[in-house]
Parts: structure tokens; sequence; C-alpha cells
């Protein structure tokens, strides 16, 4: 039996939006399996407003939420991670800090709500649009215990 959850990091450039949103669906939908973190290259001093108002909507709770440094998930004593997402394009091209671990890494591009023209229907249907476009119950989904057992197989120079 694993001790702790799984623990996903997902980066975006300012952490205000689409890096917010997945931290907060991954804990909602995570429960005892995964616990979701976010932070940015370079964080905004606040959420966007429009993410907040429709996790808020969709029964998330938000405080504690915050834009953060991804490198508060470098120093020592920071949460041990197993997977970092970054889901902007910027991001991806950006240098990390060496995440201690060496999590998996998978990159996860969409648009950015924030950066949605148009009435304010339009700008917070983006952001409705970035939700239903994180596949976090999918990878959720996933048999990550038989996943590590198959790696740990691999490891081990076995192909069984």
């Amino acid at each position: 039996m694993r001790e702790r959850p799984y623990h996903a990091l997902f980066l975006c450039t300012q952490n205000s939006a689409r890096s917010i949103l997945a931290e907060s669906i991954m804990n909602k939908l995570g429960t005892d399996k995964c616990k979701g973190f976010s932070a940015g290259s370079q964080p905004s001093c606040k959420s966007h407003p429009y993410a907040l108002d429709l996790l808020t909507n969709l029964g998330h709770d938000v405080t504690g939420l915050r834009c953060k440094s991804w490198e508060e998930f470098a120093r020592p004593g920071a949460p041990a991670l197993d997977f970092v997402f970054t889901v902007c394009d910027k991001t991806a091209k950006e240098v990390c800090p060496v995440w201690p671990g060496q999590p998996v890494t998978a990159q996860w591009s969409m648009p950015d709500p924030s950066l949605a023209e148009g009435s304010e229907t339009e700008r917070r249907l983006a952001f409705a649009h970035t939700v239903r476009m994180l596949s976090i119950s999918i990878f959720l989904a996933l048999p990550f215990k038989s996943l590590e057992n198959r790696l740990a197989a691999i490891g081990r120079g076995s192909t069984d």
C-alpha cells in the first residue's frame, strides 16, 4: 500500500488560470489517489477571478489557492513530485528547475483562457472550455499500481 497519494504539479507561466484550474480539479477528483499542486515560472500576484468564479460554481473549495513560483517545489522540504505537467507552450520552452525524484513529465498544451477576447460571456466560456480540455479524470483512471509494478519489473530486467 502506498504511504501517500501521488503528487502532480501543474505548471503555467503566471499560475493564474490553467494551472490553478488543474490543481483544484485534481484535488477534488483525486481524493486519496492524487494530490494536485500548481506553480508558475513568472507567477502573477493573484488567481484570475473567472477561474475562481468557475471553480466555485463547480463546487470547488478555492480557499488556499494562490499563485506561487515553481521554485517552491524545487526546494528542500517541498512535496515529493510524481508527475509534472506543463499546461502552456511558453512554460514548456523554459528551463525548468531540477525536480527532486525525477518525476514523470508531460506537456498538456492548451490555450490561455485569460487571453480570450469578446464579451464577458465569451471570455468566461473560454475558462469552461479549459476545464473540459483538462484530462484529469482520464489521468486518474490510469492503472497507477500496475504501471508502477511494470516499471519496477523493467528496472529489475524482467519483461514479465
